[in-house]
This record gives C-alpha cells, sequence and structure tokens, in this order.
C-alpha cells in the first residue's frame, strides 16, 4: 500500500495554463496572482481554469477609452482550443526586425489567405484619429473666436482708460511731452495688463486641467491623461498676450494722440 501510494503521489499534477488579468479586472473580480479562474467564451458552454500568471496595466489608448473593456491576455494555443472555430482570426499584429522589408513581409502575409489584408501601424493610426482631427478642428475654431473676443475687450479697456485719462494726456502734451513718449506709455501699460491676464489664464488652464484628468481619470479608472498643459501651450499663450496687448496698445494710443492738444479737453 505505501509503494502504491507513493507511485500515485509521485505522478505529475496536471497544471492549468496561465493568462494574463489587466489589473481592474483583476480589483472587480478579486484576483491575485497564482489564484486559479474559471473562463468561458461568450455564448458558449465550454470552460476552462486558468491560474492568474500576472496583472498588468493596459497602456492608455484614446482610441479604447469610449468602449474601455477588461482586458485578459492567453496564450494563443489555449484561446483556440476554447474558441469554435480553429485556425480563425479577425486580426493580428506583426512586428518587424529592423532592416526588415515592410512591403515584401505585407505581400507575403496577404498571399497565406484569400481576403487577407495589411495595414502598417502609421496607415491605421491615421484612419482611426479621424474623429479625434474632427474635435481638435472644433478646439482650433474655439480657440480663435476666444482670441478675437480677448483682443476686443482689450482694445475696448485701453481705449476707456485712455480715454479716462484725457486731461493728464493733454497736459502732457501742453508741456511738451512728445507723442513716441505717451504711445510708449499706453501700450507698456496694454502690454502689462496683457501679461498678467496671461499668468491668470495660463494658472486657470492649469487648475482644469488638473480637475479634468482627476475626474475622468477616476471615472475611467485610466492613467490616460485628458487634458495637457504643456510648456509650448504656455508660451503661445504668453506671447499671444503680449501679441494682444501691443496691438489694442497701440491702437488706443494712436487714437488719442491724434488729437490736437486743445480737443482733448472735449467730450
Amino acid at each position: 500500500m505505501f509503494i502504491a501510494l507513493l507511485g500515485v503521489l509521485l505522478l505529475p499534477l496536471p497544471v492549468d495554463p496561465g493568462i494574463l488579468v489587466e489589473r481592474r479586472l483583476a480589483e472587480e473580480l478579486p484576483a491575485s496572482v497564482g489564484d486559479t479562474v474559471i473562463a468561458r467564451v461568450l455564448g458558449g458552454t465550454a470552460e476552462r481554469a486558468f491560474v492568474v500568471a500576472g496583472i498588468f496595466e493596459r497602456a492608455p489608448d484614446p482610441n479604447r477609452i469610449a468602449r474601455n473593456d477588461y482586458e485578459v491576455r492567453f496564450h494563443l494555443p489555449d484561446l483556440e482550443q476554447m474558441l469554435p472555430d480553429h485556425d480563425r482570426v479577425d486580426r493580428f499584429a506583426i512586428e518587424l526586425r529592423s532592416g526588415a522589408d515592410p512591403e515584401a513581409t505585407a505581400r507575403w502575409v496577404e498571399s497565406l489567405a484569400f481576403g487577407t489584408q495589411v495595414y502598417e501601424s502609421v496607415t491605421l493610426a491615421d484612419r482611426s484619429s479621424t474623429t479625434f482631427r474632427v474635435v481638435s478642428r472644433f478646439h482650433d475654431a474655439i480657440g480663435l473666436v476666444t482670441l478675437l473676443a480677448s483682443g476686443i475687450f482689450l482694445l475696448c479697456l485701453m481705449v476707456i482708460r485712455v480715454d479716462g485719462r484725457r486731461p493728464d494726456v493733454r497736459t502732457m502734451r501742453l508741456i511738451g511731452v512728445s507723442r513716441r513718449t505717451i504711445v510708449s506709455a499706453v501700450v507698456a501699460e496694454a502690454v502689462l495688463i496683457a501679461a498678467v491676464a496671461s499668468v491668470l489664464g495660463v494658472a486657470m488652464g492649469a487648475v482644469l486641467t488638473f480637475g479634468v484628468n482627476t475626474y475622468f481619470g477616476a471615472y475611467y479608472d485610466t492613467t490616460l491623461r485628458f487634458a495637457i498643459l504643456s510648456p509650448r501651450i504656455v508660451v503661445v499663450a504668453a506671447s499671444l498676450g503680449v501679441a494682444l496687448g501691443l496691438i489694442a496698445g497701440g491702437l488706443a494710443a494712436v487714437r488719442i494722440v491724434r488729437v490736437p492738444p486743445q480737443r482733448l479737453g472735449e467730450r
């Protein structure tokens, strides 16, 4: 009896195949490395046990955030055994070594089965980013309207401020202050106002960016950044602010210095 039992114990035990489980799904189940889970194909009845060999974090992908499905990674033979059809795939990816000819590889793959089509990753990314290009153009239009409104508001503000100083400008003109000095002072004031507004706008943008990423990151449970405030955006915003200040200040200053000193007291 002892020998027979020893022989049974020495036989290799069947080992369930391993799978990789996405972190969000592992937290939802819950499951951890080493646990055994039962997988079944949707619409099917066959079940199979798998061991959680690892937990991974799915790379952030804007193209998949709308569906936001859970992801599990199988070994290809294990997955094929669970499917009703064998030797059939919807799509697959091929990573080429450095120096390989993509066109020759594409022709060879397409010759393997009728109806097979091969696309480069750049082409697929361009096709799947149509929605994002539309959104980008919409944002560009909003930005253009905002810039026009900001410029008009700044110009009106400077005209009101300069008109309120007509007596001071008249006095400076009568005592011999040059038009260039007055124009420089008005333009400098407009640039200063625009610069301060740009700083406040950047600070508001940083707060909104943090809020958007925090809310939607928690809502979708992803590390994808939905809003980005890059140094390039800050530089562009500051440059546009200074440019608007120069234009608005210059127009307001030219308007006031063209009036003769004797008429600056009139309304």
